[in-house]
């Protein structure tokens, strides 16, 4: 019987993480979407159904990356989904916007924005898109 490799195992693990917090976010921007309001800039369009919608794609990526069928697209539609909500972090950084009452300062805010790269690669990694920096050389 194969063993699979420990690199496959953690990708399995990794891959059920990003899927676990995807899909919380998802639930988190249907049924608290306030802060999420909050932090969408003001040259957005339509800023409820994006953040709706925004929490739709989330649940369906979680779900795709998990699915075999599905996993290659998902982690790609995760990784662009991250790239393309990153101006909302910024701003909520530039503006120091509160939620729930609450600024959250540069303390969380600089690691945060300098996380957005990490997890367009995480979603990317963990769908089979890439290896790196994983990949042995032959």
């Amino acid at each position: 019987m194969n063993q699979p490799k420990p690199q496959s195992v953690i990708r399995i693990i990794f891959r059920w993480l990003i899927a676990i917090l995807y899909f919380a976010a998802g639930v988190a921007h249907i049924l608290r979407p306030e802060g999420f309001l909050a932090i969408t800039p003001n040259w957005v369009p339509f800023p409820e159904q994006v953040v709706l919608w925004t929490g739709v794609a989330e649940i369906a990526g979680a779900i795709g990356i998990v699915t075999q069928r599905f996993r290659y697209a998902a982690a790609i539609g995760l990784a662009l989904y991250a790239l393309c909500v990153w101006p909302a972090n910024i701003n909520h950084a530039v503006n120091n916007i509160a939620m729930g009452g609450n600024t959250l300062g540069p303390g969380y805010h600089i690691p945060r924005l300098m996380l957005q790269p990490v997890i367009i690669w995480w979603a990317l990694w963990a769908g089979g898109v890439t290896d790196w920096p994983f990949r042995r050389k032959k």
